[in-house]
C-alpha cells in the first residue's frame, strides 16, 4: 500500500502540491489566524469585544454574498489564471490590514481577508481536487486539505511568539509577503494544468438521474435545501468555539495557555480523520457517510458543556477534531457525486457560501447568546442537540435523492 500511495503522490504530485499551498495560504483569511490580533485590533481601533465581533461578522456576512458569484468563475477560468489573482488579493487585504488606520475601513479589510482567504482561495483548491480527480478524488481532497492542518498547527504559534518581538501590523506586512512568494510557486506546478472536466465535457462525471445540474437546477432541488444545516453548522460553531476560547477558559477555571496546549491534540485527530474520510469515500461513496460523519461534533460539545477538567477538554477536542477533519472531504466530493462535475463551481460556491455565513453567524449568535446571560455551557448543549438533528435531516435528503444516482 505505502508503494502505491508513493506512486500516487509521485505522479500527482504538482497538482496535490497546488491544491496544498492554496489551502495553506487560506490560513492567513481564516479566524483562527485573524483572532491571534483580536487584542491588537481592539486596542487599535478602541473596540469592545461586542463591537469587534459585530465587525468581524458584518465583513464575513457581506463576503459570503460576493462568494455566490465569485465562486462561479472556478467553472470559466483554469486554477492557473485564477489562483495568482486570489493570491494576489489575499496579499493586498494582508497589507491593508497593516496599513489600514481608519474604523470605518475595518471591515472592508475583513470582507477581502475573508473573502479571498477563507473564501476563494479554499474553494479554488477543493473544486481543483473535486474535479480533476474522479477514482481517487477523496484522497486528493484529503491530501490538499492538509493545508489548513499546517496553518493551524504552525502559524499561531509562530505569530504568537513573533508578536513578542515584532509590532503586529509588521507581521500582517509578512503575511502579504508570504502569499506574493505563493504566486510563482502555484504557477511553477501548474505548469501543465491537467484539464478541468467541465472543459473537456467527454471527462464530465454526471450526477443524479445521468444529468449534469446546473446551479439552479440544484437550487430548485431539495436535497441542497436537506443539506444546508450541515454546511452550516460546522463552519458556524466551531469558529464560535475557537471565538470564545478566552470567556469559555474563564468559565471553566482554566489558565487559558491549559486550553490552547490542548489545540495540537484537534488539529492531530483532525488530520487522521480527514486521511480516513478520504480514503472511506474512495471505496464507499458519499452517500452512506453524510448522514453520520457529524454524530461526533455532537457528542463533543455535549461533553464539553457538562466537563469542567481538563480531560474533559481533550475528550470534547477529539470528537470536534473528528467531524472537522471529515468536513474538510466529504462534503466537496458529495456535491461532485451528486450534482456532477461540469457546472462544479457554481455548486460548490453556493455551499461555500453557506459555510461562510455559517462563520458569520456562530460568533455574533453565540456572543449575544453570553451577553443576554444564556451560558456557554447551555449554548453548547442546545448546539449538540442541533447536530444530532442536523444528522436526521441530512439521512432524510440522501435517502431519497440515492435511488436517482
Amino acid at each position: 500500500m505505502s508503494f502505491h500511495l508513493g506512486h500516487y503522490l509521485k505522479a500527482n504530485a504538482s497538482w496535490l502540491g497546488a491544491g496544498v499551498l492554496l489551502t495553506f495560504l487560506s490560513s492567513f483569511g481564516q479566524t483562527f489566524f485573524i483572532s491571534i490580533f483580536s487584542g491588537e485590533i481592539r486596542a487599535a481601533f478602541g473596540l469592545s469585544h461586542g463591537a469587534w465581533g459585530g465587525i468581524y461578522s458584518l465583513g464575513t456576512t457581506a463576503s459570503a454574498i460576493i462568494m455566490i458569484w465569485a465562486g462561479g468563475l472556478t467553472d470559466i477560468f483554469r486554477v492557473r489564471v485564477l489562483g495568482p489573482a486570489v493570491l494576489a488579493g489575499l496579499a493586498v487585504a494582508a497589507l491593508a490590514m497593516a496599513l489600514n488606520r481608519w474604523l470605518i475601513l475595518l471591515p472592508l479589510v475583513i470582507f477581502l481577508l475573508r473573502l479571498f482567504g477563507q473564501g476563494m482561495s479554499t474553494h479554488l483548491a477543493l473544486v481543483a481536487m473535486a474535479r480533476w480527480f474522479t477514482a481517487t478524488r477523496g484522497r486528493a481532497l484529503s491530501i490538499a486539505s492538509v493545508g489548513f492542518a499546517v496553518g493551524e498547527a504552525l502559524l499561531p504559534v509562530i505569530f504568537v511568539a513573533a508578536m513578542v518581538f515584532l509590532d503586529w501590523r509588521l507581521l500582517w506586512i509578512i503575511s502579504a509577503g508570504i502569499c506574493v512568494a505563493g504566486i510563482p510557486i502555484l504557477l511553477r506546478l501548474l505548469r501543465q494544468e491537467r484539464t478541468p472536466q467541465s472543459l473537456a465535457s467527454e471527462y464530465s462525471a454526471s450526477g443524479m438521474q445521468g444529468r449534469h445540474w446546473t446551479r439552479t437546477d440544484a437550487l430548485l432541488n431539495p436535497l441542497f435545501w436537506f443539506m444546508a444545516p450541515a454546511l452550516l453548522g460546522p463552519s458556524a460553531f466551531i469558529t464560535a468555539f475557537f471565538f470564545h476560547q478566552v470567556h469559555l477558559a474563564e468559565i471553566k477555571g482554566w489558565q487559558h495557555i491549559e486550553l490552547v496546549a490542548l489545540f495540537p491534540v484537534y488539529t492531530g485527530v483532525s488530520l487522521i480523520s480527514m486521511f480516513v474520510a478520504g480514503w472511506a469515500l474512495d471505496k464507499w461513496g458519499t452517500a452512506r457517510m453524510m448522514p453520520f460523519y457529524q454524530v461526533p461534533i455532537a457528542i463533543g460539545f455535549m461533553l464539553a458543556s457538562a466537563s469542567t477538567s481538563i480531560g474533559g477538554a481533550v475528550a470534547a477536542l477529539v470528537f470536534l477534531g473528528l467531524t472537522v477533519g471529515a468536513n474538510s472531504t466529504l462534503p466537496s466530493a458529495f456535491w461532485a457525486e451528486f450534482y456532477g462535475t461540469r457546472h462544479i463551481g457554481a455548486i460548490k460556491a453556493m455551499a461555500t457560501a453557506v459555510m461562510v455565513l455559517g462563520s458569520a453567524i456562530g460568533p455574533g449568535l453565540t456572543g449575544v447568546l453570553i451577553d443576554q446571560g444564556v451560558p456557554l455551557d447551555t449554548q453548547f448543549l442546545w448546539i449538540g442537540v442541533f447536530f444530532l438533528l442536523v444528522c436526521l435531516l441530512t439521512w432524510i435528503g440522501i435517502s431519497r435523492a440515492a435511488r436517482t444516482l
